[in-house]
């Protein structure tokens, strides 16, 4: 039997305002989790730049958070301060989060961004494509199959696994733990930790950096082409720049982290998103039937995309920390102020983008922050579109008459913004 169509639930206005009178990262109620948006239109309106109970901002206008991030030498990424205390001297999860490519400034970051980029040249990326198109065909003949499925199960979180799998040359017998360790390493980014959330974290940074000693020790003996294998890229360094060991490694831990849930949450929401707006959907499956060609489909698919990621982000908060005194949104931070940049309500700002609480396919321009902005912009948004062009076109071409079964399951969770589960059907 089909489910009566996904709905975003609204909160009511009271109790939105409520929400945004009292806000706190550390103290959201469950009811916030479902649908965010109308409590960061409040802040965005009544307190753009809000000091948080802890002492520390919350910004949601576009032109702030574009401020921030264009201001590296003001703004820093280094998160020693901050996750010190959170996490505590020594812990597994502090030793990855300040080690990693995105809580980090130049040098660092300069030399790890430089190695990674190296080898995911447009030539790279567009060698990777045969190969996710088998990937993905795979999955769709399952899902035929079975005649339906869970969105993100059976289809969303198995396509970057893969990716990263072949980028750092992880064997398909070992990729089992990698969605995993990578839910339980970022949900530990979370504002409100749980013990149980950190000591899952640790142990899962603490495993997945055991697997890695060995597969480096392998790939040190037997190298792969540094064009293409991410891995043996970091190892071999390039000129002068080289990586000690913890820094190979935890950057090896991000690599998976940072392609892994953030495009499953992109092939995800959009699905789900859909199936909210059907009209665009009908839209959308109309425009694919009329068009042939690879490249046609990849030009009507890139807006829509881009909109899927704008509408809701994938990663909804960044987090920097002022090192002078400086002005954001005319009010003034102090020195060591820390600052949540809050992406998912720029991406809805109606000052930047026009009817802003509006799914449109065809949006131009669409200048989202989602992959970020500046020097921390996404090393991997190109890689990133790939996947979401190739994974939803051949999807909707296939399947265009999916529905949902039941209500998705959101990931409760405010920095991802993202389905656990979202059970499907096909006639």
């Amino acid at each position: 039997m089909t489910a009566a169509p996904f709905v975003t639930p609204v909160p009511a206005p009271d109790r939105a305002a409520q929400i945004a009178a009292t806000f706190d990262l550390r103290a959201l109620p469950a009811d916030f989790y479902a649908n965010p948006y109308p409590v960061y239109s409040l802040l965005r309106q009544t307190e753009p730049v809000r000091r948080m109970p802890d002492g520390s901002y919350f910004l949601t206008r576009y032109d702030d958070l574009v401020t921030v991030y264009r201001d590296a030498q003001t703004f820093s990424s280094d998160k020693k301060v901050e996750f010190t205390p959170k996490y505590g001297t020594g812990a597994p999860l502090l030793e990855h989060h300040t080690t990693s490519l995105v809580f980090n400034d130049p040098p660092l970051h300069t030399r790890v961004r430089k190695l990674i980029m190296g080898a995911l040249t447009r030539r790279a990326i567009a060698d990777m494509e045969p190969g996710l198109v088998v990937r993905v065909d795979r999955l769709l003949d399952d899902i035929g199959q079975r005649g339906g499925g869970d969105l993100i199960e059976d289809f969303a979180s198995a396509i970057p696994v893969e990716i990263i799998g072949n980028l750092l040359g992880v064997p398909h017998a070992d990729r089992g733990p990698l969605r995993g360790w990578s839910l339980a390493i970022l949900g530990a980014l979370e504002p409100r930790l749980t013990p149980q959330q950190e000591a899952l974290g640790n142990r899962s940074v603490a495993e997945f950096i055991a697997y890695l000693q060995a597969l480096v020790a392998d790939r040190r003996r037997h190298p792969g082409d540094p064009e293409h294998d991410v891995l043996t890229r970091l190892i071999q360094g390039e000129g002068d720049e080289q990586l000690s060991e913890a820094e190979l490694l935890q950057n090896c831990v991000f690599i998976l982290n940072a392609g892994h849930e953030t495009t499953t949450n992109l092939i995800g929401n959009a699905l789900v998103t859909l199936q909210e707006w059907p009209q665009e959907k009908h839209r959308l499956l109309a425009e694919l039937n009329c068009v042939a060609g690879d490249a046609a489909v990849e030009a009507l698919l890139a807006p829509a995309v881009d909109e899927f990621l704008r509408f809701e982000s994938s990663n909804q908060l960044g987090n920097r920390r002022a090192v002078r005194a400086c002005v954001v949104g005319g009010v003034a931070l102090e020195p060591g102020a820390l600052v949540t940049l809050c992406i998912g309500a720029a991406n809805r700002d109606p000052g930047q983008f026009a009817n802003a609480d509006q799914l449109d396919l065809r949006r131009e321009p669409n200048r989202h922050l989602a992959f970020g902005f500046g020097i921390h912009q996404c090393a991997g948004l190109s890689l990133a579109r790939l996947e979401g062009r190739i994974a939803l076109g051949r999807f909707l071409r296939r399947f265009g008459n999916y529905h949902l079964t039941a209500a998705p399951t959101r990931g409760g969770r405010a920095r991802f913004r993202g389905f656990l589960k979202a059970p499907f059907a096909l006639a």
